[in-house]
């Protein structure tokens, strides 16, 4: 994982087609590299730029996601920059999708139109990438999308130009109805969205909890903006569900586990990726959130190869915002990207031929290989618990261990 040059530079970190940085050089070591033959200094010679896009929802109640994606996205850029052996400059290209679908395709048009951009990492919200795919395939812009968890924006469509990093709600909700089960829990009542976000988790968790022997008592589906749930919460406390299952993104979850709470639904609360957010701990407060459980693709960052070294360039470029739980997966985006541009030029064409051909490709998150739909096959899904005000690992907290109780249990 780690390589000694014999020259001026310092052992770096290696990850095959991830990522490639250099240490800083000392002033010394940059005096030398710069003085020619008849020892004078040589003249820098300017790298091309190119264009990189990043769209995600960079305002409105997902936007500590997107912002996580979008300083995870630059921090690529960033140390690709500080390369010298790169072969071109790169410049990133940002957009707020808001997390709505008009505006989504209002953007994506904007950068799939502008040539001088080559690719684009893009989307945490399902409900915009599902709107979008047919934008980037009519413009021929390849992407890579960093968090969008719908099936059907690769798997709907043959799009040569769209690809995903991160995994899909199949395999999360399969891992989460059989977790619960296996925990002993009896009955369900589900929450969720209506957009193909929350449309798609209550398919997929509905699917498996039968596969598993769970029932579901009652299931309800409730507009992204809506904000009182007296009548559905109301329903369910009637009902007296083990467990309330929610299909849908942070400010949703909030107002619906506060609201659980006002009218006093002892259930335990399980959630999706969309809420593995340090906002719903915010929103909902720590003593509220204790034990609400996430479950989202791909090992944890501290066990992958690259994940302490992201952990610490993230930190060392002290960027305002945590990369949250999909930071990472934007930083593999783009340095795949990246990758293929430096392979095969400033040419998005070729750059989405070099991202289809991607197998057993070294990143921070794991190895990504594209699937005849481009997508990443994620073969781990990790289950999260919230502990002490922090996402924890479920494998390592104190209710795995015995010591606190999720509840009813």
């Amino acid at each position: 994982m780690f390589k000694r040059l014999e020259s001026c530079y310092t052992e770096y970190p290696l990850l095959k087609g991830g990522y490639k940085v250099r240490r800083t050089l000392s002033l010394a070591a940059i005096a030398v590299a710069t003085v020619s033959m008849s020892g004078l200094p040589s003249p820098a010679v300017a790298k091309d730029v190119v264009k990189i896009a990043f769209v995600g929802p960079l305002t409105g109640g997902v936007s500590a996601i997107g912002l996580g994606g979008r300083n995870s996205a630059d921090l690529a850029v960033r140390l690709r920059n500080a390369d010298p052996a790169s072969k071109y400059k790169y410049e990133l290209v940002t957009q707020d999708d808001e997390c709505r679908p008009n505006i989504g395709v209002q953007v994506a048009t904007k950068v799939a139109t502008d040539n001088k951009i080559i690719a684009g990492v893009t989307h945490f919200c399902s409900a915009v990438a599902m709107g979008t795919v047919g934008v980037y395939n009519r413009f021929k812009l390849p992407v890579v999308v960093w968090g969008a968890v719908v099936p059907e924006i690769t798997y709907g469509n043959d799009f040569k130009e769209i690809h995903r990093v991160n995994g899909t709600m199949i395999n999360q909700n399969d891992i989460a109805a059989k977790f619960m089960t296996d925990q002993g829990y009896k009955t369900w009542a589900i929450i969720h969205d209506t957009t193909d976000y929350g449309k798609g988790h209550n398919k997929y968790f509905t699917e498996y909890l039968k596969k598993y022997g769970g029932e579901i008592v009652g299931t309800f589906g409730v507009t992204a903006d809506q904000q009182d749930f007296t009548t559905e919460l109301t329903k369910i406390r009637e009902l007296k569900p083990d467990v309330v299952y929610f299909g849908g993104l942070t400010p949703l979850g909030v107002r619906i586990r506060t609201q659980m709470n006002k009218l006093n639904i002892p259930a335990q609360f399980e959630g999706t990726s969309g809420i593995m957010s340090e906002a719903y701990i915010q929103g909902v407060g720590r003593d509220m959130a204790e034990g609400s459980l996430a479950f989202i693709e791909g090992a944890p960052l501290e066990r992958l190869p690259g994940g302490q070294f992201f952990i610490e360039q993230y930190s060392k470029n002290k960027y305002g915002e945590p990369a949250e739980a999909y930071g990472p997966f934007s930083f593999a985006a783009t340095n795949l990207i990246i990758d293929a541009v430096e392979k095969v030029g400033p040419n998005r064409n070729k750059v989405k031929d070099v991202l289809n051909a991607t197998n057993d490709v070294d990143t921070i998150i794991g190895k990504v290989t594209f699937d005849d739909h481009r997508q990443n096959i994620v073969p781990l899904i990790t289950k999260y618990v919230v502990q002490d005000g922090k996402w924890v690992i479920w494998e390592e907290s104190d209710y795995a261990k015995g010591a606190k109780k999720l509840a009813g249990r």
